[in-house]
This record gives C-alpha cells, sequence and structure tokens, in this order.
C-alpha cells in the first residue's frame, strides 16, 4: 500500500514549496475527517482548493456519501467542477465537518479569516458545523495575531455604515482601517452579501480578543468580523519539508 507521505511527494513533484505545504495539510485533513454519509462545509482560499481536490478523489474512488456547503461562490464552483454534490443550509441545517483555510492562526486557535473576502458566509457555515478543521501552510501559523498576517482584521459592514464604523473602531481600540478596494474595477470590494469591507491594523498591545470581537460585533452596521474565537477544533499546518503540523 503507498502510504500518504509516499503519495503526496509522487504527485507533488515540482510544485512551490508553499503550495506543496497547503497541498499536504489539506490531503491530511479530509483523509482524517471526512467520512462517508456526511454533509461538508467547504471553506473559501487557495488551500480549500486542494482540499476538494481530494475530497473528490475519494469520492470517486471510495464511493463515499457526502453533500457538500459552500460557503462562497468560489466554493460552489468548485464544487460544481469536481462534480460533487452540492447542498445547502436550508436543506442542510447541521454540518458534520466544515474544512476551510485562515490568513492566521494563534497559540490559541484563534484564527482571522476574511482575506479573501468570504468571512460572512464562512462564520455562518461554521458556526452550523460539528467540527471546524483548518488547513493552510506554515506561514498562517502564529503564537499570537498580527505576528505573521499583516493585512489586518476583515470587518464586512453595511455600505451606508463603513465611515462612522472605521471612526468608531479607531476611536474605541486604536490602529487604523482601510475600506478595501477592488482590483479589477473602480470602487470598493462588494462581498458576495453586497456589503462592503474594512480591514483594522490593530495595535499589538491588543491581547483580550474575545472581548474585542464582542465589542465590534455591537457596532450598528457592522454584519461580521475576520475573528474566528475558538471556533476551530483542529488546524492542519503543511510545513516546508513536507511535514504537518497539528494544533488543536
Amino acid at each position: 500500500m503507498i502510504t500518504f507521505a509516499r503519495r503526496f511527494i509522487t504527485s507533488s513533484i515540482n510544485m512551490h514549496p508553499l503550495q506543496s505545504a497547503k497541498k499536504i495539510a489539506a490531503f491530511k485533513a479530509v483523509d482524517e475527517y471526512v467520512k462517508t454519509d456526511s454533509v461538508i462545509g467547504i471553506g473559501s482560499g487557495s488551500t480549500v482548493v486542494y482540499a476538494v481536490e481530494r475530497l473528490a478523489e475519494r469520492v470517486n474512488n471510495e464511493k463515499l456519501n457526502v453533500v457538500c456547503v459552500p460557503t462562497s461562490f468560489q466554493a460552489r464552483q468548485l464544487i460544481v467542477k469536481h462534480g460533487l454534490t452540492l447542498g445547502d443550509l436550508e436543506i442542510h441545517p447541521k454540518i458534520d465537518c466544515t474544512i476551510d483555510g485562515a490568513d492566521e492562526v494563534d497559540s490559541e486557535m484563534n484564527l482571522i479569516k476574511g482575506g479573501g473576502g468570504c468571512l460572512l458566509q464562512e462564520k455562518v457555515v461554521a458556526s452550523c458545523s460539528e467540527q471546524l478543521i483548518i488547513v493552510a501552510d506554515y506561514t498562517k501559523n502564529s503564537q499570537k495575531l498580527g505576528e505573521q498576517y499583516k493585512k489586518g482584521v476583515p470587518i464586512e459592514v453595511v455600505p451606508m455604515a463603513y465611515r462612522p464604523i472605521q471612526q468608531k473602531i479607531e476611536e474605541t481600540f486604536g490602529g487604523s482601517t482601510v475600506l478595501r478596494m477592488a482590483v479589477a474595477k473602480m470602487g470598493p470590494l462588494v462581498t458576495d452579501n453586497g456589503n462592503f469591507i474594512i480591514d483594522w491594523n490593530f495595535p499589538e498591545e491588543i491581547e483580550n480578543w474575545p472581548e474585542v470581537n464582542t465589542k465590534l460585533i455591537s457596532m450598528p452596521g457592522v454584519v461580521e468580523t475576520g475573528l474566528f474565537i475558538k471556533m476551530a477544533k483542529k488546524a492542519f499546518f503543511g510545513m516546508s519539508d513536507g511535514s504537518v503540523k497539528e494544533r488543536s
């Protein structure tokens, strides 16, 4: 029998080290947590692409019965592209396991998510899941938030309120905020839910993230934050040497 490590090495020849790290983390998570007759939440981002690839392999080879609930338009397209069974929260309000990426994971399993702009739907799906499993490369593994990820905490807001919310955040917590702009068009980025995103570059001294998250959510006009506080059960980090580091 070909071991997981040998199979991964064989399939990853000539792949960029960072992509290899993402792939091995995603493959390991899918192999350990996906079971037949289950509903799986599919996250967003570059690492999840490999998770869906591995999930499709297992469904085809092992004839698994799996329903996939997407967290974004991108995730939905991945599910359809790989011929997997597409579901939604209306039909499947309880999810067995969600596999998703993260922009950063700290030592207490707090996450920053939303670099790709899908934080609201990601958090909704995660909240409906028995288990949230994070897959990432070694650059997302930190002792404290902000150690490696320097783009700040994404905060999804109602468009009409973005400027007052920016002021409230800066006055309450310090740091600086910026309205995230679109890349291929003029003006702000618009989320799948029709909202704007503010990126908050927070001061280094902030440590009580549960309290910060609660205060942010209480601001009128804030729809959701990219702070996932102790929602994840386990994180798999693909390392540069081909190993996988686990944190729970």
